[in-house]
């Protein structure tokens, strides 16, 4: 650390404050690292300059010899100082809502949707409206995919029924057990036509007419096809033993979750089926 750079971080540490001793070291060498940086950019060792939002994020991205989870530590830690010494340089983090999980329906609520279902004044609104919960609680499906799914798209195979999903993430999903006896009569009377009704799957408001058909039934909630969505992965995950997997790793979020599985084979259909309940029984 040269002379300026060692001077600069200790005029900006000395500012922020009562700090504990590895604390103080931690943002020492934070912010002589940025100097360091910023002279040799021709920058002035000033707060106003070297502490301004564009020369942190600068700093952390391209200055080199840094590994990744150094330079997210630098930058917290440079953001802490300047939150303090420039302080109108940083103005406080605006809250943002976070959408949250919606909560899964319990199986007595499924029930109930389904026999909803099954007191629509016509076969075809019958049909159509037991395949939006099937497709929903029994395979996850939602928007685009959930409306491309034609009933050719249902087969039986690999031991239980596989829906074939079209669209930006095409794949084939196993549809929970319990779930195969009316979806495949689903499938079997739309045949090739489109399994929720409509003419074109880009129309966003297919399931409209279904989710309204569905509502209003004694002590249910409303139908939401996100929350189908949930239900379907509550009841996956439990049967993976995805919580006793977590539970076990200490891990509360699933950051990292997806760089892990995107290394690992996801296995033949057939052991998907019966990892996920989509076994016949």
């Amino acid at each position: 650390m040269s002379p300026p750079a060692a001077a600069f971080a200790r005029a900006a540490v000395a500012r922020c404050g009562d700090l504990r001793r590895e604390r103080a070291k931690s943002l020492l060498w934070a912010a002589g690292r940025l100097a360091d940086y910023g002279l040799q950019l021709g920058l002035r060792p000033e707060p106003a300059v070297l502490l301004h939002p564009s020369v942190i994020e600068r700093f952390a991205a391209h200055s080199p010899g840094l590994a990744p989870v150094s330079r997210r530590t630098l930058r917290t830690n440079l953001r802490f100082i300047a939150r303090r010494v420039v302080p109108d340089l940083c103005p406080a983090n605006a809250p943002l809502p976070r959408e949250r999980a919606k909560p899964p329906y319990t199986a007595a609520q499924i029930a109930g949707f389904l026999a909803l279902a099954a007191a629509q004044p016509t076969v075809g609104r019958r049909m159509r409206a037991a395949a939006l919960v099937c497709l929903g609680a029994g395979a996850g499906l939602t928007g685009a995919g959930l409306r491309a799914v034609r009933g050719t798209d249902v087969t039986a195979r690999s031991g239980g029924v596989v829906v074939q999903v079209r669209g930006a993430v095409p794949r084939a999903v196993p549809v929970l057990a319990r779930y195969h006896q009316q979806l495949l009569a689903s499938a079997e009377f739309a045949g090739n036509r489109l399994l929720i009704g409509g003419r074109d799957p880009a129309r966003r408001n297919v399931t409209c007419p279904l989710v309204a058909a569905l509502a209003g039934g004694t002590g249910l909630p409303r139908l939401e096809v996100s929350r189908l969505r949930a239900t379907w992965l509550a009841e996956t995950a439990a049967l993976i033993g995805l919580p006793a997997f977590l539970h076990a790793a200490g891990i509360s979020y699933s950051q990292r979750l997806g760089d892990i599985t995107a290394t690992l084979d996801p296995g033949t259909e057939e052991q998907a089926v019966t990892l996920l309940g989509a076994r016949t029984t």
